[in-house]
């Protein structure tokens, strides 16, 4: 399997609506290390790495999100082995502070 590592902007209603937990839990299923965050303009940022069809994956599914989140547009770029530092110790998948 080829591996992957995305950089990924979700905007919309993807905050106040249980977006990072539920990219959280679709990523720990889906065995993705990486990370998730919101930020200050209102989107939520994640990063996935892994099995490319698994990125691939999740990546559609943002599109969609959880029930109430109102998705409008995902953005994605490659990302850099540093970016994957950000996680806490110890974690395979972290939900960080808002930037």
């Amino acid at each position: 399997m080829t591996p992957a590592m995305l950089l990924v902007t979700i905007r919309g209603r993807v905050q106040g609506v249980g977006y990072r937990a539920w990219i959280e839990h679709q990523a720990t299923s889906a065995r993705l290390e990486g990370w998730v965050r919101n930020r200050r303009d209102g989107s939520v940022e994640a990063l996935f790495a892994g099995p490319a069809r698994a990125v691939a994956d999740l990546v559609a599914l943002c599109r969609h999100g959880p029930p109430a989140a109102r998705v409008t547009e995902v953005l994605t770029e490659p990302a850099v082995a540093d970016q994957l530092d950000l996680r806490h110790p110890g974690e395979r998948f972290s939900v960080l502070p808002t930037v």
